[in-house]
């Protein structure tokens, strides 16, 4: 296991897992997960010269877990980067790497404080620009004004999301692994009516694929049975806000050098099958991008593909020294 600390980011304490030294390289992982998501790049970050600081992001594991919708912001979620970025390398900027919704956060961090962060390397989801509207909007006119279910509608409405994900937390975590894995055979994700709740025709896989033990998700599941759902599940209900936000960038473009992982079968890095090249998508917005996708990964990128994200993550990471 990492050493952990506890950091201060000016607004919330994160626990972040920290392994060897040198030029910082922080880790951002998505829903639903943890800093345990990055354990299979960890030593390599390391024993390549960096250090590798994988944080539980506000709400999740060892973190702080305000209430309010408002705390889990991207404006907040920027500010806990950059604090995190103080607190261990003062005197430079740091690299970060995201997946999932940690994506997002960390291109939305090289976005808005460049100064800060010096490249920037995302998995699964790839970066289209500042948004013309908020991402309500879109998937609201895509599935839900059609009478069609969409998981981030869902989880709008405070309360019935979380008590799903808490009734059984294994249960709910199987099920949400395996829709959206490589493993998954079309369909297991399933196309059902708005106003269902999102474990309705889900399956429960047995044997789980290989790529995640039982060790594994035991882990996991004592995460979320002791921080819940509540905090993660508030970054859904952000858009708006952070549309509001991010309109002072328009125009801005990710400068630094970056890096994007996608895998072929994973929904989010293909729009749900709206954009079929993602990486020709982001150049206009990430001009110096250096783009690969994964035959047949799905959405849990790092851990499906362990030994390519991490060639590639490292790799990438020594044209940076």
């Amino acid at each position: 296991m990492p050493d952990f600390r506890m950091i201060d980011t000016g607004e919330v304490n994160l626990r972040v897992a920290i392994e060897g030294s040198g030029p910082l390289v922080i880790l951002v992982h998505g829903f639903p997960e943890s800093w345990y998501s990055w354990r299979h790049q960890m030593g390599p970050i390391a024993d390549a010269g960096f250090t590798a600081a994988a944080i539980d992001v506000r709400g999740y594991g060892g973190s702080d877990r305000p209430a309010a919708v408002a705390d889990y912001a991207m404006e907040r979620l920027v500010g806990d980067l950059v604090g995190v970025a103080d607190a261990l390398q003062p005197d430079a900027p740091a690299i970060l790497a995201g997946h999932d919704w940690g994506a997002p956060i960390v291109w939305n961090s090289a976005l808005a404080r460049p100064d800060r962060f010096s490249a920037v390397a995302a998995l699964s989801v790839p970066y289209a620009g500042v948004p013309a509207r908020p991402f309500t909007e879109v998937f609201r006119q895509a599935f839900t004004d059609k009478g069609r279910f969409f998981y981030q509608e869902w989880f709008q409405a405070e309360g019935p999301p979380e008590e799903e994900a808490e009734r059984d937390v294994r249960d709910f975590l199987r099920k949400f692994y395996f829709a959206i894995s490589g493993d998954a055979p079309p369909g297991t994700w399933p196309d059902k009516p708005a106003g269902a709740a999102l474990l309705d025709k889900m399956v429960d896989p047995d044997p789980f694929p290989a790529w995640l033990t039982p060790a594994d998700l035991d882990y996991y599941v004592s995460e979320f049975e002791s921080s819940g759902f509540r905090g993660p599940i508030n970054r859904y209900r952000n858009h708006e806000r952070d549309f509001e936000w991010l309109q002072q960038f328009q125009g801005w473009r990710i400068e630094q050098p970056a890096l994007f992982i996608g895998g072929t079968k994973d929904p989010a890095t293909t729009l749900f099958g709206a954009v079929a090249d993602p990486v020709a998508l982001m150049r206009p917005n990430v001009p110096d991008l250096e783009g690969h996708l994964l035959d047949g990964c799905g959405h849990w990128t790092q851990q499906e593909r362990p030994a390519a994200v991490t060639r590639l993550l490292v790799d990438w990471l020594a044209k940076r020294r």
